[in-house]
Formats: C-alpha cells, structure tokens, sequence
C-alpha cells in the first residue's frame, strides 16, 4: 500500500497507518476517510485545534507580566531580593502537577479518545485559572496552579490530534500551528495580565478599592481567561474524535457488513494491521526518545528565560534589572508573540526547507547564545533605545526557540505509530513538564541569589544569570549531533 508523502521521503512520517478499510461507526475511520476524499489542507480543523491549545496556554502566559507584584502583595517575601525565590515556585507548581499525569492522559488518550481528554482539560482550565486569581494567600496561589498543571492532559494529546487530522504531507503545518497557538499566547496572555491586573490602580474611574476587582487585584485578568475558556469549551461539542475504536488483526476478522472500501491487497493488509498493533516499547525507541531530550531542554531554556526575564526586567536599576513595569513587560511579550506567530506561519516553513530541521535548528541555538550575552549591558540603555533593543533580541531569542521546538515535535511524531502517538506525547509532556518545574524554581532562586551579588567582582549577578542560561543553549546545540540526537529515516536531517 503506498502511502501519501509530501515533499519527498522526508515528509513522510516513520509509521503512518492508512487504513485498508473503513469501518461503520469507527472514528478514526471516519476521518482518514474524510482526508482520502479530501486531500487539502483541513484549515477548520487546524483552527480548532489552535484555539483548544490557545486557552490551555493562556494562564501560563498570563501571570508573567503581573507574578513579580502578585508576590510582593502577598506578603511571603520578606525582602524585595526575595520576590524571585517565591516566584519561581509558583510557575514551578504547574509544572510539577503536569508531570505527574501527563503520561496517565496520554494513555487514557489512546485508550479512551483524544477528545475527552481535550473537554476536561478545558474545563478544569475554566475552574483552577478562576480560583487562581481569587487567591489570597501564597499556598492558595500554589496550589491552584498545580490542580490546574495536574488536570492538564490535552498537550500531548493535541500534537497526536495535529497530526491525525491531516494527510502526511500537512503534519509539519499542523505541529508549527500546534506551536504558534503558543505564540498567540504569548500575545494575548501577556497582555491580559499586563494591562487588566491591578484595575482599581489603571483604572480607578471603573474599578473602586472597595470593589471586588479591588479585593482581588489578579482577578480581573483570570475571568477574562475563563470566559474564554467557556466558549471553547461549548465548541468542543462540535470537535470530531480521531481515534481509531476498531480491532483487527487480520482479513478474516473483518465483517462484509462493514467494509466499506478495500484499498489494498491482502498481504499488504496484513502487514499494516501488524505493524500497528504491535507493541512497542517506547522507552526504548531512541529516535523518539532523543527528540524528546532535545524538546525538554529547548523547554527549560524557554521557561527560565521567560522567568527571568520579567523577574530582571522589572526589578530596580541598581539591582541590574531594567524598572520596567507591568505593562513595560507586557508590552515586549506582544510584540515578541506576534513576532512568533508570523516567523512560524511565513518564514519557518521556508527555513526548514533549504536548511532542513537539524541544521536550522543549530544556527538558532548559535543565535541564541550570541542574544543572551547582550542582555546585562542594556541596564545601561536610555529609552527609547532600551525598550527597541530590548523588544529586537527578546523576538530573536523567542523565534530561536521556536526553531528547536518544532524541529523535537516532528522528530518525535515521526518516531511512533498512530496507536502510540498520544502516550509518546505523554511522555514528552512528562519529562518537559519535569524540566519546567525545575526550570522557574531554580531561576527564581537564581535571581534571588544573584541579586543579592549585585556587586561581586567576578560575574556580577546580572551576568551570572544569563551565562547560567548560556551553559543550557549549549547543551541544546550539542544534543543536535549524533550519537545524541537518533533522526528517524524518514527524516531529512540536512
């Protein structure tokens, strides 16, 4: 049976299982029908699919603007210097929570559907977001936030969705979609929490001290999420599941009631039904667990960065940061999000294609380092240049990530068969989810540390925390190199 490619064998990926028949009242039937008959780009699902993963991404964007405030508000620090050390567990518990489960959801994913996993994902969004901006105490804060990581499965489960409503030759548009909802949330998130966080002070003519915006100075950002996350919720309704429900093993276990079209010959059949019902360990799939290295340690560089970066930038002058404010913050993250967005939809693709996935992403972790060392000098910037350089390399450093993400989410979805593809997603999700629990909590404390070294002799504070940085981006750029890095066949790697 000849499977549909796309631009060459590279396109292709490892194990795609395109049913021989279709089978009545069978789902994953259902749609690799619909894109046998329908061979373009399915642009409605691709929009859907973006939106689910835009409100799951929402409330970890958002709080970055406002995280630094927030803290100081609840009365934990009992410094300014250790603002930083709080912080970092707060973005740190959401993370944890998503550990812990991802692989559970991605399982349950493959056993039970794709869209389930995707309905209670967004309501527990709607649910914990809520409670996290009404939050009053620091334990409060904590603990929303991991309920709201630890109910999170649709992550993995929409990368195996991306790919499974789509031919083949869509899979790289759909996993960059996948991607740029994350840079959409960039735009949108930051800019709720920058701008409608502490109401009654932005806007004291609608918002008095004694209302209830008053009360929960946070909150007002968090419900605009919610409501967002209600309406996509209702649209779920309308979301077709991708799962195959059938079983079948070999010819004669087929029903002539059933078969609807026969597409190949009988050994062909037989040798695909194989293939995708046998079980294999992924643990030990090094071309998939290679490419998921490579993702958690682009996933640590990016969340410590982000941590720090509002952390520094809006911490004082004389502690090496930059004073911005909330919106300052807010402001470079919009710009930065909808720099993201147009680098993945127009310019990715066509790096990609004359670079090729590996090569592209190792000029994008050089670049990447190159950024980081500029980063301490800006302190000593006026505006309006401060905030021009400032918006220019945080766009870089962000596309630079960009880059590496993609090129680990098409490795990794290349490396497994359709019946794996949800779990191997888990898997990922996990050990991601690991590497951004540790990545905001060791960088708050970090920060905390380095503020606190202000004035060493040798790598002032300020310094130390983005060379700390550095040393990550080169691990990520040596992870790229073989014997690390294992690319599947299918993959070219030029």
């Amino acid at each position: 049976m000849k499977i549909a490619g796309g631009e060459g064998e590279a396109a292709r990926p490892l194990l795609e299982e395109k049913p021989d028949v279709y089978f009545d009242g069978c789902p994953g039937c259902a749609m690799d029908r619909r894109k046998a008959e329908n061979p373009g780009i399915p642009y409605g699902l691709f929009f859907h699919t973006w939106i689910i993963n835009l409100v799951t991404c929402l409330p970890v964007s958002s709080l970055f603007p406002f995280l630094y405030f927030m803290i100081r508000d609840l009365g934990i620090a009992k410094k300014v210097e250790d603002i930083g050390f709080y912080a970092g567990f707060v973005g740190a518990s959401y993370m944890l929570g998503r550990a812990l489960t991802s692989i559970f959801w991605g399982i349950l994913a493959d056993r039970i559907g794709r869209k389930p996993i995707i309905v209670i994902t967004t309501l527990s969004s709607l649910v914990f977001n809520t409670l996290f901006g009404l939050s009053m105490h620091y334990w409060m804060a904590i603990s929303t936030r991991f309920l709201l990581g630890f109910l999170n499965g649709s992550l993995g489960t929409i990368r195996a969705y991306a790919v499974e409503v789509c031919r083949p030759e869509h899979h790289a548009i759909g996993l960059s979609l996948v991607n740029t909802s994350w840079a959409i949330a960039l735009i949108i998130g930051p800019a709720i929490g920058g701008y409608f966080a502490q109401p009654t002070e932005k806007f004291p003519n609608l918002f008095s001290n004694d209302s209830l915006f008053g009360r929960f100075p946070y909150f007002l950002p968090c419900l605009f999420i919610s409501i967002i996350c209600f309406v996509v919720l209702i649209s779920c309704i309308w979301l077709p599941e991708t799962l195959h429900t059938h079983k079948v093993h070999n010819k004669e276990d087929q029903h002539p009631e059933s078969l609807i079209t026969y597409l190949s010959d009988s050994k062909e059949f037989d040798k695909q039904c194989s293939t995708s019902t046998k079980n294999k360990g992924l643990l030990t799939n090094w071309p998939l667990m290679s490419s998921i290295i490579l993702f958690c340690i682009a996933c640590f560089d990016d969340m410590a960065y982000s941590e720090i970066f509002s952390l520094w930038a809006e911490s004082d002058k004389k502690y090496g940061g930059l004073s911005f404010s909330s919106e300052d913050v807010g402001n470079v993250l919009v710009v930065t999000g909808a720099s993201i967005l147009l680098y993945q939809t127009f310019i990715y693709p066509h790096i990609a294609q004359v670079f090729g996935l590996i090569n592209s992403s190792r000029v994008a972790t050089i670049l990447s380092m190159v950024l980081l060392f500029t980063y301490p000098p800006m302190a000593n910037l006026s505006r309006p240049w401060l905030s021009i350089v400032v918006n220019v390399a945080s766009v870089f450093k962000s596309c630079s990530v960009a880059t590496v993400v993609t090129c680990s989410f098409i490795l990794q979805n290349n490396s497994v068969p359709q019946d794996q593809r949800a779990t191997a997603n888990g898997i990922a999700t996990t050990l991601m989810s690991l590497f951004k629990a540790f990545a905001p909590a060791g960088a708050g404390i970090v920060f905390s540390w380095a503020q606190k070294h202000q004035h060493a002799s040798i790598f002032p504070g300020d310094q130390m925390v983005f060379f700390l940085l550095d040393v990550v981006v080169l691990f990520e750029l040596i992870w790229t190199f073989k014997p690390f890095l294992d690319i599947p066949k299918q993959t070219s790697s030029s």
